[in-house]
């Protein structure tokens, strides 16, 4: 088989631990990367599309999972897709994979790297890349579907596969569910997902229990001022030095607020005000992100945000007619919150098909990741997503010898260990999805 990462990468797979145990399952996937699924990641790779619009990504994602016996529904929360296979009676399990590429120009070796350039949803044209890895999970999901059309005898129940758009936005997840995901198509027993990351070598899985991604809110506020001649401060009200003083208080939300054994995190992402060395404008506009894990704590930081803004506007001296508008997106990404039981029914499929040297815990990151609302319907689904080692070992090992991270997830330099990634995100899919059509969800785990 030709390998098409750089030499360096392409030793990976002799790099990377051994997994435990070798049989139908694993022969199956590796042959089928070989035949197949290399050929199509390298496809999705080179033309990924942005959030919302990635109408060709989901129209070749749904000719793959009709190819491989799945009765499929398009333009479910437009662009997503909707697979499904009936196989008699048993649980119903939902495996899922994002589609959407990155607003950014791919900078890597590889010979299939994206030259992709495409308008988003709003009307601006940007280079595209797949910085994300969402190209592995795509392939990884065909693989999945691939296998379980051709082992039939292995297993009964009902097999859901979804594309979804959207996840970089935070709004995929959301379309989906609004368009009726589980009334169309069935209320799954548990929801499966997994994410390649550059934050672990290749050959590698990771996993949360419990809260292991953030919730995460977008917070603008317009900062109002008098304007005046920048001569002149004491005809107006500077709405810069207003705002540098709410950035600063505002870092007391964190430290003062809650405690010290919750999660928070507030960032001014941006500040942008006035356009000329003597003009005091009358407006900033601050740009801020908000991380937490407790649903007490998001509001907490929603609250005193709002608080500390219109207070130091009434210390200004700013009547109530120029307060700041403080405004809260309203679809936010949701806290990723594995369910404890599914995560440990999860862990032991995957340790007993990968070793458990080669599965471990870890710990919450503040990142978002839109999957947590599949857990979050009246119907109280489970959900568990485990995270794959992308990164190539000796660019790991490279890295780690210089006290250095490599680049990774969202950079224009990464690139995955695509065979190890995908063979190991499809295999382990499979394994936790057999163990549900096998033995059901398991209930009340630690």
């Amino acid at each position: 088989m030709r390998r098409l990462l750089i030499a360096a990468a392409s030793a990976t797979a002799l790099c990377a631990p051994a997994f435990a145990q070798t049989d139908d399952l694993s022969s199956a996937v590796s042959a089928d990367y070989d035949a197949y699924l290399e050929g199509l990641y390298q496809h999705f790779h080179a033309n990924p599309e942005l959030s919302m619009v990635e109408t060709e990504t989901a129209a070749r994602l749904a000719e793959e999972l009709r190819q491989a016996g799945f009765d499929v529904t398009e333009d479910v929360g437009a662009p997503g897709l909707v697979g499904v296979l009936e196989n008699g009676d048993g649980p119903t399990v939902l495996l899922r994979a994002d589609m959407d590429g990155l607003p950014m120009e791919e900078d890597t070796p590889l010979d299939f790297a994206s030259e992709a350039t495409q308008e988003d949803r709003n009307g601006n044209v940007f280079p595209v890349m797949h910085a994300c890895a969402h190209d592995t999970h795509m392939t990884a999901l065909v693989g999945a579907a691939r296998w379980f059309s051709n082992n039939r005898d292995a297993w009964s129940g009902k097999l859901i596969l979804i594309g979804q758009p959207g996840e970089e936005i935070g709004l995929g997840s959301h379309a989906m569910l609004e368009d009726g995901l589980y009334e169309r198509f069935g209320t799954p027993d548990a929801v499966v997902s997994f994410h390649t990351w550059g934050y672990v070598p290749a050959g590698e899985i990771t996993f949360v229990s419990e809260y292991a991604m953030a919730n995460v809110d977008s917070v603008d506020i317009t900062v109002r001022g008098i304007g005046a001649h920048g001569a002149s401060p004491q005809n107006g009200v500077d709405p810069i030095v207003l705002a540098s003083q709410i950035v600063t208080n505002l870092q007391t939300l964190v430290s003062r607020e809650i405690s010290p054994f919750d999660t928070g995190v507030v960032t001014v992402g941006a500040f942008n005000a006035g356009t000329k060395h003597n003009i005091i404008p009358d407006s900033a506009h601050l740009q801020l992100t908000v991380r937490s894990y407790e649903p007490s704590v998001r509001q907490t930081l929603l609250d005193g945000i709002e608080r500390i803004a219109m207070a130091q506007a009434r210390a200004a001296g700013l009547p109530e007619d120029l307060m700041p508008i403080v405004e809260t997106e309203d679809i936010y990404t949701p806290a990723l919150y594995n369910d404890p039981a599914l995560t440990q029914q999860s862990v032991g499929a995957l340790r007993a098909r990968f070793g458990e040297e080669n599965v471990r815990s870890t710990q919450p990151v503040t990142g978002g990741e839109d999957f947590a609302r599949y857990g979050m319907t009246e119907a109280g689904v489970p959900i568990f997503m485990f995270w794959v080692g992308g990164q190539p070992r000796d660019v790991w090992d490279e890295y780690m010898a210089r006290g250095e991270v490599p680049p990774a997830n969202h950079s224009p330099f990464f690139y995955p260990d695509a065979e190890t990634s995908i063979t190991m995100a499809t295999e382990g899919m499979a394994a936790i999805a057999l163990d549900i059509f096998e033995n059901g969800v398991q209930r009340g785990a630690e």
